[in-house]
């Protein structure tokens, strides 16, 4: 499978979608001959889209006989289906590629509000969210589902329910403008991770589709594939706070003009510094660093605290900026006094060999029970001095 091309677009911006009309291509992955895929197909016919089914090249395709349909035959996966799509969606004129399993075939009413989001954003990936039925036994496939909804957060601060869903619209100009290197299970995450830092507004819709827990079975996430793609997530989620910046290809619609590129690293760096920097975010960083700083999390405190802002979608630089507030002496002593006094209901007077060396397994359980303590009240007390000398500040910039 030729790998997907990528243009050069000016400015680092994709093209916009907006002068051109929405056209969709749908694309039916059918990897398991379903019997249901012949309603599927007529009911994805009905909103008026050309249909692409993809399915293995050993079944009989009896079942779409008097359909007006694209047949894609072979041992693909998503990816490769994807990729070959995106071929003849070009030669279509076709602006969006709106992929299908047979677990997610929306009803009208729902293309129709999904057209409606393509439209006002036709630059977004959009992805359907489907309705989980209560109780039953969630089993492997909820449980990644829900791993992989964290770990996007967690390397991108964008809050999505259902990533492992199906029912996907991507734009054709957002595929051809990132650079895309995973060409198995786990291209689909890579996609997603890599055009929300790439500044592409990721979107989710509701399906009125119910999947029971006790269907969804992890046929096509069998282990190896789970494995791999954790093995990628692990790899983009130490990539998130690396200190590299990320390729651009949408400008931010709040801060327009501003742009990240290595080229430009003085810029990139203003840039970064003044991200998520009103009053109340500077807030919350500054008190999620000191709270953070406080705990005896040892050698690991800026790399704990760069994902927990990163999670948030706080500002990295005045998170861990904040947590310097917390290195020793004085509020590591502070904590163990703390707790020493919790537990023998005094305070620790002696300083010496026994009670810091050989004790020192007792100093560090009372560094945390104290650390329990302070740390909500010194991230709260450093919140507030900063929320308010950001007001001020702000206030005078303004007049």
């Amino acid at each position: 499978m030729p790998p997907l091309s990528h243009k050069t677009f000016r400015k680092s911006h994709i093209r916009s979608s907006e002068d051109n009309r929405v056209r969709v291509l749908i694309v039916i992955l059918d990897f398991d001959s379903s019997n249901t895929l012949r309603s599927s197909v007529v009911l994805a016919l009905r909103t008026g889209c050309h249909v692409i089914v993809v399915r293995t090249e050993n079944e009989s395709s009896d079942d779409l006989k008097g359909l007006n349909v694209t047949l894609l035959r072979g041992h693909l996966s998503e990816c490769e289906a994807i990729l070959a799509s995106v071929e003849k969606a070009r030669r279509r004129g076709i602006s969006h590629i709106v992929t299908m399993g047979l677990d997610s075939i929306p009803a009208s009413d729902d293309f129709d509000n999904f057209v409606s989001v393509i439209q006002y954003d036709p630059d977004a990936i959009i992805l359907g969210r489907r309705n989980f039925e209560q109780g039953g036994e969630f089993g492997l496939y909820h449980f990644y589902g829900h791993l992989s909804n964290f770990f996007l957060r967690l390397q991108t601060g964008k809050a999505l329910k259902d990533t492992q869903s199906n029912f996907i619209v991507y734009p054709l100009n957002v595929l051809e403008s990132l650079k895309l290197r995973q060409r198995g299970p786990a291209f689909k995450s890579e996609v997603i991770v890599k055009a929300a830092w790439a500044g592409v507004t990721l979107r989710e819709v509701d399906l009125s589709v119910t999947l029971s827990p006790r269907e969804d079975k992890p046929h096509r996430r069998r282990f190896w594939d789970i494995f791999l793609i954790t093995i990628l997530n692990i790899h983009y989620t130490f990539r998130s706070i690396t200190p590299i910046p990320h390729r651009k290809i949408v400008a931010d619609k709040e801060r327009p003009g501003e742009k990240i590129s290595v080229l430009r690293p003085i810029e990139s760096l203003r840039t970064l510094l003044t991200e998520n920097t009103n009053p109340a975010q500077l807030a919350a960083a500054g008190a999620l660093g000191v709270f953070l700083g406080t705990l005896p999390l040892i050698i690991c405190h800026t790399i704990v605290i760069l994902f927990a802002a990163s999670f948030f979608r706080l500002n990295k630089v005045a998170a861990v900026s904040a947590s310097q507030l917390c290195m020793p002496p004085v509020v590591p002593a502070i904590c163990i006094e703390v707790g020493y006094f919790m537990r023998h209901g005094r305070f620790l007077t002696e300083i010496s060999l026994e009670t810091l060396g050989y004790q020192a397994l007792d100093r560090l359980l009372e560094w945390l029970i104290g650390s329990l303590v302070l740390s909500p009240i010194l991230g709260a007390l450093v919140g507030i001095i900063i929320y308010i000398t950001a007001r001020r500040i702000t206030k005078d910039k303004g007049a």
